[in-house]
């Protein structure tokens, strides 16, 4: 059965739940500003959509490096001879230099109005933003001593998570624009419905798992961290904003707003409740 002590100190900090979420709009914007060529409703997001996720990348990669105990060696990430291929952070590390390097080539792009290059650097863009969201969650699912991360449906999480937050901020982007927001409200419905759908099955599996699994899921769901991942997460982030846009009014302008800050506060609560619950206990065997 084990022995159950509570961690003093934890590896990865709540500074990770906040580059998760970062980088979760980032990719999810670059997703939105490469539909823009297919759908002319949001061309209005394209640059929009595009510079914010340029922003969210900086922010997303000054956390990482402010976390180091030296800042320094993230210069390690950039030299191939560091670079171990069996490591998840080293094809993580690799996949956001391409996609900082592309998305900079498509912004130039947009600013000089070259729409054959930008629409082909648009899609690489795109491409490379899927890998991110595919990348954190895998980081945490090869970690076979925590309950809750070692899913193969962690990555699938992270990426619905990664649409319905880059959705939510570009239906606020949107406002005022009647069509945008249509397109918009049925990717949110669907992306966080794809969230809750996943959810259920994570907690089903970690409620009925082992010993381990299910002390995690006590520590999910109880408590300060059950206000923050059952009541934030999957009450005001996920069930919410579906019955909001489902709702008769659900087409409304300020529903949509509504609903998008739901989905944002929602993401940014289910990813550090799922950073930081397996970290609150450890199992001696």
């Amino acid at each position: 059965m084990g022995e159950y002590l509570w961690f003093h100190d934890v590896s990865w900090h709540a500074t990770y739940a906040i580059y998760f979420f970062v980088i979760g709009i980032c990719a999810g914007l670059a997703f939105f500003s490469f539909l823009s060529w297919h759908k002319p409703e949001l061309a209005g997001l394209r640059k929009p959509a595009a510079y914010g996720a340029f922003a969210l990348l900086a922010v997303g990669g000054l956390l990482l490096i402010g976390d180091l105990s030296q800042p320094l060696r993230f210069l390690n990430v950039l030299n191939p001879a560091y670079l171990h291929f069996t490591s998840p952070l080293a094809w993580g590390s690799l996949n956001i230099a391409c996609f900082g390097l592309a998305l900079v080539g498509y912004l130039l792009m947009l600013r000089k109005g070259d729409e054959t290059t930008g629409k082909k650097l648009a899609l690489l863009v795109a491409l490379l933003a899927l890998g991110l969201p595919i990348y954190t969650g895998y980081d945490l699912s090869v970690h076979q001593s925590r309950p809750l991360w070692n899913t193969p449906v962690m990555p699938v999480l992270f990426v619905a998570l990664a649409m319905a937050s880059g959705a939510a901020v570009s239906a606020l982007l949107t406002r005022g624009n009647a069509e945008a927001q249509a397109t918009l409200r049925q990717y949110l419905v669907w992306s966080v419905g794809a969230v809750g759908v996943v959810l259920v099955g994570i907690l089903g599996t970690t409620n009925y798992g082992g010993s381990a699994e299910e002390l995690t899921y006590i520590i999910l769901t109880t408590g300060t961290m059950g206000l923050i991942f059952v009541g934030l997460g999957v009450v005001a982030g996920t069930v919410a904003p579906v019955a909001l846009l489902l709702a008769p009014a659900g087409h409304r302008p300020g529903t949509v707003a509504l609903a998008s800050a739901l989905v944002l506060v929602g993401s940014a609560a289910l990813r550090y409740g799922i950073l930081m619950a397996p970290q609150q206990m450890q199992s001696l065997f």
